[in-house]
């Protein structure tokens, strides 16, 4: 490696929804990714690395090391008493929405409504559409640990989830959701 390039970390994580690719630039986690995924999630990070290494598992940088624990904890059914450094790639709007999300609490759900005022409110406006929110939540680069499953929509509508409905229901269930007040569509996006 070219001395000044940075390098882009890969590791895959078994988790029990499916195996989710984790990728790190340098020291911070860029990508979590599920295997059905909408969109690329890494494609911003592999424009900043010049070389991608998949390291064994006994030598993964920290970044990645931290957020395997995090996510062996989280699995377990407990809650992370740290956040693994994170660095999502995306615009100001983007960012200022993933940030709201990192305040949902664990075992809680907001709507994309609710989600929407929480960010106009910080935006300083009087007002934002649920589906600008919704956008910015299908494109987090780092799902499970920036929680875009903990939005629903209004009424309990599960849509909306890049990893798929199932692994939405079993986010939830996992961090002891009543179940019952939450309905799958018929019809809809990320089923």
């Amino acid at each position: 490696m070219n001395h000044g390039e940075r390098v882009i970390y890969r590791a895959v994580y078994d988790s029990p929804i499916g195996l989710l690719t984790l990728t790190a630039l340098d020291d911070a986690l860029g990508a979590l990714s599920f295997p059905r995924e909408r969109y690329t999630k890494d494609a911003e990070l592999l424009k900043a690395g010049k070389e991608v290494c998949i390291p064994p598992k006994d030598r993964l940088p920290a970044v990645l090391r931290d957020t395997f624990r995090w996510l062996d904890i989280y699995f377990s059914g407990k809650i992370p008493d740290f956040m693994p450094a994170l660095a999502p790639q995306g615009s100001e709007f983007r960012r200022m929405v993933w940030n709201q999300l990192l305040k949902i609490p664990y075992g809680c759900t907001v709507t994309y409504g609710e989600l929407a005022k929480a960010v106009a409110y910080e935006k300083g406006i009087s007002r934002m559409s649920a589906q600008a929110a919704g956008g910015a939540v299908g494109h987090n680069p780092i799902g499970i640990i920036i929680p875009c499953h903990r939005v629903v929509g209004a009424g309990g509508n599960l849509t909306g989830f890049g990893g798929g409905i199932k692994a939405k229901e079993a986010l939830l269930e996992r961090e002891g959701m009543d179940m019952e007040r939450f309905y799958v569509p018929t019809r809809g996006t990320a089923l």
